[in-house]
């Protein structure tokens, strides 16, 4: 063989190769990976969640016309089923890197949160939506992840959470994007196709279960995040509840990691939540729902001028 073809034929190897290391790549590889300020108990090579530190085994991204099934496998748009059930072998650690040991109940929702608008009911919600503006890019870089979003909870467990999420820093690098988002069926986190969007663009979010208006407990449920802007969507199609009832709402919620300056917010300083409708089980509009600011930030560094305003219908988070 001469020299030149050997090359070529390298080439051609070391190309098959590249092309399948990125086609088996999981998902979650294109999510921002624990920087520098991540606690010193995150291993490297962990990712940032809505939910915490997750080895990237344990993040699935999930297509749009796939559905995940009650055991956590996945029923394809094609007709394909996942023959394995995911197992998540490895630890979550929170946003202050506490272990939360691999197969137990997820970190409670508070670990990373640092303020809310919430509320609850002795029955169940049926459905929830909200409409958000993208912020500005943070003025300052430290490897930061800032999400926004709604989303719905068992008050009971505070385990499993679904979420129509806006994330800066969260895919696709230093950019803002959004996803759909279950925290976590068998142990495992899943989102929806992310979308990249910009600053200026408005979104919707929607979380609706699959099941008739009556239903105290549904099984799945649908949660869509849209840029009304772009009219670009991406959707969790009937995600399981595992067996939860979600009677604890969020009329938004701002969550961070690795925050070390307050210029690596967006320099808006706040973000308001508006349209934010709030439905009971049996789909019908909760006129007042009660909702009420929470803040988590006690304690925290850096202190960012935290607080927050809240109406039937508008939730502003400062920051």
């Amino acid at each position: 063989m001469k020299k030149d073809s050997a090359i070529s034929s390298l080439a051609v190897v070391a190309a098959i190769v590249i092309i399948f290391a990125i086609a088996v790549l999981p998902c979650a590889q294109a999510q921002q990976i624990a920087g520098p300020n991540r606690p010193s108990e995150v291993p490297e090579g962990y990712v940032i969640t809505p939910f915490g530190y997750f080895h990237p085994s344990c993040v699935r991204g999930v297509a749009s016309g796939d559905t995940v099934m009650a055991d956590g496998r996945v029923d394809h748009q094609d007709g394909a089923v996942d023959a394995q059930v995911p197992v998540c072998s490895y630890p979550h650690y929170t946003a202050r890197g506490e272990m939360v040991t691999a197969g137990a109940e997820p970190p409670t929702i508070g670990h990373s949160w640092i303020e809310d608008g919430a509320t609850t009911t002795t029955s169940s919600y049926g459905k929830l939506t909200a409409t958000w503006p993208v912020p500005s890019a943070p003025t300052t870089d430290h490897k930061q992840t800032v999400y926004l979003f709604p989303g719905l909870v068992d008050l009971q467990t505070d385990a499993t959470i679904i979420q129509p999420v806006l994330g800066w820093n969260a895919f696709f690098g230093k950019v803002w994007s959004i996803a759909s988002w279950n925290c976590c069926p068998q142990g495992t986190a899943n989102y929806s196709t992310p979308v990249q969007v910009n600053a200026g663009d408005t979104i919707y979010g929607l979380i609706k279960f699959t099941c008739k208006a009556g239903a105290q407990s549904c099984a799945t449920w649908n949660i869509t995040t849209t840029d009304k802007t772009t009219k670009q969507k991406t959707i969790l199609k009937k995600t399981p509840s595992e067996d939860q009832t979600f009677n604890w709402a969020q009329s938004g919620a701002l969550e961070v990691y690795e925050i070390v300056q307050c210029s690596d917010y967006p320099p808006e300083n706040a973000t308001t939540f508006s349209k934010v409708a709030l439905f009971d089980y049996n789909l019908k509009k909760i006129a007042n729902p009660g909702w009420a600011f929470t803040d988590y930030y006690d304690g925290l560094d850096p202190q960012c001028n935290y607080g927050g305003q809240i109406s039937t219908t508008r939730t502003t988070l400062n920051y």
